[in-house]
């Protein structure tokens, strides 16, 4: 196994528990005590992890991690949730995609499409719209650079969000729970969100499936707001009843 994918088995324990112990994390990946203590200093230099005595625990993050660290996480669940979402997206579509490093899997599995319109403020997927060489329309939002996230943010970009009307916005989230919320850790990003949604008419929330049951800081909107829910596994039972009730769309 790869240290990158055994550091990415080791993220998904860390958002399941919160908590994660040297000695077992060895036994689990069959390599020694000091390589895993390698790879805790490495996700605790990258702020997702701050190391403890015995283990790691999950970093409190109020804003989102560098695009760079994201765009490596998760990496196949988000393909799976991309691949979903490309069946949902049809020729000539306007759409609007966040900074989320989903949309630039989605963005990837879109290939193919024709005709579309994108409006975004992600920076990252611009520049991958430039190496697909497909027909579509492009456009930036413009705004206050954040270079951490690669992204725009600020007034500016959320004006030139709300002077649009599309068909779909994509957007990812850091949680949902059964309040009916789904939350972001940023204000800043809950405010970019929070403008797509006004400009679609239905918003699609794209999101790995260990992102239900967890809260973060800010309230992006609420459940009812949501088309539709793709993600890459089954939440089981609860969630599906849940959805059924609040009439979102379950897709995985």
């Amino acid at each position: 196994m790869l240290a990158a994918e055994r550091r990415n088995q080791i993220m998904e324990a860390l958002r399941r528990d919160e908590r994660v112990l040297v000695g077992p994390l060895a036994e689990q990946f069959d390599v020694s005590e000091e390589t895993i203590r390698r790879d805790l200093a490495n996700l605790e230099q990258l702020g997702l992890a701050v190391k403890c005595y015995g283990g790691a625990t999950l970093a409190d993050n109020r804003n989102a991690p560098p695009f760079k660290v994201r765009k490596k996480l998760n990496v196949e669940e988000k393909k799976t949730v991309a691949s979903l979402i490309a069946q949902m997206v049809d020729d000539g579509d306007f759409l609007m995609l966040d900074d989320s490093s989903t949309s630039y899997f989605v963005l990837r599995a879109l290939h193919g499409k024709k005709g579309l319109t994108i409006v975004t403020n992600s920076i990252e997927v611009i520049l991958e719209l430039s190496s697909l060489h497909e027909s579509w329309k492009v456009i930036s939002t413009g705004g206050n650079l954040d270079q951490d996230v690669f992204c725009f943010f600020g007034r500016q970009a959320e004006e030139t969000i709300r002077s649009f009307h599309v068909d779909k916005a994509i957007l990812s989230c850091t949680g949902v729970d059964l309040s009916g919320q789904f939350t972001e850790a940023g204000i800043e990003n809950a405010n970019i969100k929070q403008a797509m949604m006004a400009s679609a008419r239905e918003t699609i929330l794209a999101m790995d499936s260990h992102k239900f049951d967890k809260t973060a800081f800010l309230s992006v909107g609420s459940v009812r707001q949501l088309s539709a829910i793709v993600t890459n596994a089954d939440p089981g039972p609860r969630w599906r009843e849940f959805l059924a009730e609040q009439g979102v769309r379950l897709v995985f």
